[in-house]
């Protein structure tokens, strides 16, 4: 069984920073793209940022120079560093990843963390 664990949510001010972190554990044989989707309330969920496992990144054009997405393919792990937050960033903040087991491949997602960007 495949789990995706984040966290670092939290409450910050406007144009502070966060460091979100999400770790797959499990049986598994291999980590491939892993990302970050995020939700606001009364809105559809929405890609944040991507990262394949050669480092290809990609991001939203709302965070394009504020957040940065990197992983450590040895811990199976992926980081969104969020600078510059806007209150427009709460949301929750979902890690996704696809992952290759010995029965299916697949994405995978996590619990969410709650990012919350107020006075």
């Amino acid at each position: 069984q495949v789990q995706l664990v984040e966290s670092g949510g939290g409450l910050v001010q406007p144009g502070g920073s966060l460091r979100l972190s999400c770790a797959a554990s499990g049986s598994f044989s291999s980590v491939n793209t892993m990302g970050w989707y995020r939700q606001a309330p009364g809105k559809q969920r929405e890609l944040v940022a991507g990262i394949t496992s050669g480092g290809t990144t990609n991001y939203a054009g709302s965070v394009k120079g504020r957040f940065t997405i990197s992983r450590d393919n040895a811990k199976n792990t992926v980081y969104l560093q969020m600078n510059s937050l806007e209150p427009e960033d709460t949301a929750i903040y979902y890690c996704t990843a696809h992952v290759v087991t010995g029965i299916r491949a697949g994405y995978y997602w996590g619990q969410g963390t709650q990012v919350t960007v107020s006075l």
